[in-house]
Formats: structure tokens, sequence, C-alpha cells
């Protein structure tokens, strides 16, 4: 599985990337959001979703994990595929859409072309609660930090392979934190395996 290519951009249009990495030109399928993130920029680091269907296989990229994290949130709705997920990505921020979907504002999703009502709908009944604010309190703020490190980018990786889901894993990190801040990658997993 590709996590992310870094490499020369030798093409850049508001809708696909050529990126150049080691000799091969990759075609990579982005959004509007990850287009002004990079328009002034000669090199980059893409994180991929690769797309495989029987018929075709894609590259998405995003400037952030945090693009693509919402990213497979959205597909992870029934109805919503890669390109209506796409077309959200470039219509709204990723901070509007988690708003709307929080606030449940079914008109502000709706009003993204391809997303109709029943679509908008379920994406606020199935992604609120994997949707976390993160908001105003001190244990947010003491994970949205530490969330920045290598060391709890690791963990949370790793958990999610285990299979626990990244809201999941989000909601126990800041206690975990708390109690050991300069806690090491295993002893993290360990601690949040505890309360998964």
């Amino acid at each position: 599985m590709i996590e992310y290519i870094k490499g020369q951009i030798v093409d850049l249009t508001p809708t696909e990337l050529i990126l150049e990495c080691g000799g091969i030109g990759y075609s990579i399928l982005i959004s509007l959001q990850t287009y002004e993130a990079f328009q002034s920029a000669s090199q980059a680091t893409v994180y991929i979703h690769h797309y495989l269907k029987e018929d075709e296989e894609l590259y998405y990229g995003f400037a952030t994990k945090d693009e693509r994290e919402l990213f497979r949130l959205l597909i992870s709705v029934s109805g919503i595929g890669v390109a209506s997920a796409r077309m959200m990505l470039s219509s709204l921020s990723s901070e509007e859409i988690r708003q709307a979907i929080l606030a449940e504002d079914v008109n502000k999703l709706k009003s993204v072309k391809g997303i109709g009502l029943k679509s908008a709908q379920r994406m606020v009944l199935e992604l609120k609660d994997k949707v976390l604010k993160g908001e105003g309190t001190e244990e947010s703020a003491l994970f949205a930090k530490a969330d920045s490190s290598a060391t709890v980018e690791e963990a949370t990786t790793a958990l999610t392979m285990l299979g626990f889901s990244r809201a999941n894993i989000a909601k126990v990190m800041p206690a975990i934190l708390k109690e050991n801040p300069a806690a090491k990658v295993e002893d993290i997993i360990k601690a949040a395996l505890k309360r998964l």
C-alpha cells in the first residue's frame, strides 16, 4: 500500500497532479483544496488513497493526512463514491464539511453537485459520531498539540491497522497523553488497548 509519494510537480491542474518520483510520473487525482495548497510549490509530498476496481486503478492525492482521512470517511457512507467525495472536498473546506455534519446542516451538504437529500442525511447519520469537534477542552488541545508528533501518529496508525477507528482512538488518546506526556509509541499502544 502506498502511504505518500514525494517528488517534483511536473503538471498541476485543479483536478490532477503529475508528480515525478524516481523517474516515474504519477497521475494523481486531486481536490481543489489540494490544488490550492500546491499552487506555488515545485516539490510536494502527496498522501495517497489507492482506488482499485476490476476495470480501473486510480490514485487520489491529498496535501494533508487530515483531508485524506475526511475523504475516506465520506466514501465509507453508502451512496458516496470517490467522485462525489472529491467534489465535496473541492466545493467545501474540510472544516466546513465537518461543521455541516456536526450541525446536521443537510442543506449545506446537498448544495454540493451530485449530493442529494438522502445522501446528505445518510452522511449526517453515519458520520456525526465519527467526526469529532475537538474544540475548547484542555484535553482536545493537548491531543491536537501531540497529534502533530510522529509518536502519536505512529501509534494511531498502528491502532487503526489493528482494527480500531480513528474516532475511537482520538477519544482515548488525550487521557493517555495527560497521564504520560512523554510516552513512547509502544506505551501509547498498550495503554490504548486497555481502554478501547
